[in-house]
Formats: structure tokens, C-alpha cells, sequence
């Protein structure tokens, strides 16, 4: 760890926040990769081992969104605005707290069968991730406003994908569901997925207010 930060003070102050954010968003990637494998799941122990996995993660989280903190403190300089660099750190936090709620209700509710809802959202959640990691290394290239815009127009096109999955399954949940702890278990669920897609948009947000800022 000591070795880490003295790397990270002989990089000059862009690259420090550049890779320090690609490694945030990468982390949460890993995260959402582990989440992808929930619905192929059969018992209860093995759904523990994937969410004790995305908690690990969650902690590496932590610490580099500490790191970007600690950074923004030290540093006189910045690459973009500081509160856009605070609010870009928070919201890749917040998906990933959000992921790591949503695969610890799953084990402490002991839900046994995944719905087709729930892999629908996850999935969606990863191709999300995948865009926000792409949007955060064009941080690097700032003025290549098209390829970022792309990422911005995926992300929102995913955040509204998931919300119609999210309110179709509720729907459906309160249709065909008959008993009423079964229904609060899985809303609660389907509510974490769902924010964790509402907060990669919120990153995304983030990302055209740098855009906008430096074009």
C-alpha cells in the first residue's frame, strides 16, 4: 500500500485522478460480473460465496473513493472542476453500494428462485457499468465529444430500460404473487437493482457536466 501511494504522488496530477477513476469504475464492473452469475445459482451457500465476493469489492471501493478524496484535498490543481470530481466519485460508490444491498437481501431473505426480472435488471445493470467505465477513460480525451456523447445516450437508453423492466415486474409481482412477505422481499430487491441503474446515470450526469464544462 505504501509503495502504491508513492507511485501515485510521482504521476502527475491528471494521470493520479484518470487512473484512480478507471480503477474505481473497473472495480464496480468486477462487482457487477459477480452479480451476473446470481441467477445461475441453485442454493443458498452459493449465493453467499457471490455476495461475500461483492462485498470484498465494496471494500476496495471504499478505499479508492477515499483515495480520490484524500487527492482532491492534497491537490491545488485539478484535471475538471473539484465538485464534479467529488460527485463523479460519490455516484460509482453509490452503484456499487447499491449492488452489494441487493445481493445481501437476496441472502438474508433466503430467496430461493431468482426471478426473470431480477436477471433482466442485473443484466442491464452490466451493460450500464460497461458504458460508465467507457465514459470515465474518455476523461483522458475530453474534447472527443462524440465518443462520449455515445456512452451518455447508452446509459440513458439503459436507465429506461430499466425502468420499465422495474415497473412491469412489480406489476406482475402483485398480479401473481400471493403471499404478502414474498412481495415485500422482492420489491425491496427489485428497488436496489433499479437505483443502482438510476445512480449509473447519475454518474453519466456527471460526465456531460465535465463534458459541457470542457468542450
Amino acid at each position: 500500500m505504501l509503495f502504491d501511494r508513492i507511485i501515485q504522488k510521482l504521476l502527475p496530477t491528471d494521470e493520479r485522478f484518470y487512473s484512480l477513476f478507471e480503477q474505481s469504475t473497473e472495480n464496480l464492473l468486477n462487482a457487477a460480473k459477480v452479480l451476473t452469475r446470481l441467477p445461475k445459482t441453485r442454493t443458498l451457500v452459493e449465493r453467499e460465496k457471490l455476495a461475500v465476493q461483492i462485498h470484498a469489492l465494496e471494500h476496495i471501493g471504499d478505499d479508492l473513493t477515499h483515495r480520490i478524496y484524500s487527492e482532491l484535498n492534497s491537490t491545488f490543481v485539478t484535471p475538471f472542476d473539484r465538485e464534479d470530481i467529488h460527485e463523479l466519485a460519490s455516484s460509482i460508490d453509490d452503484v456499487l453500494d447499491e449492488i452489494d444491498g441487493s445481493i445481501g437481501r437476496i441472502v438474508l431473505y433466503e430467496i430461493k428462485t431468482i426471478p426473470t426480472s431480477i436477471t433482466k435488471l442485473i443484466d442491464i445493470l452490466e451493460l450500464s457499468i460497461v458504458e460508465l467505465l467507457q465514459g470515465v477513460r474518455h476523461l483522458r480525451n475530453i474534447h472527443k465529444t462524440d465518443e462520449l456523447q455515445k456512452v451518455l445516450q447508452k446509459v440513458n437508453e439503459y436507465e429506461n430500460e430499466a425502468d420499465a423492466v422495474f415497473e412491469k415486474a412489480v406489476a406482475d409481482l402483485f398480479k401473481h404473487e400471493k403471499l404478502p412477505i414474498q412481495i415485500i422481499k422482492l420489491k425491496e430487491v427489485l428497488v436496489g437493482l433499479e437505483t443502482a441503474t438510476d445512480k449509473c446515470e447519475d454518474a453519466a450526469n456527471v460526465l456531460e457536466g465535465i463534458l459541457i464544462k470542457n468542450a
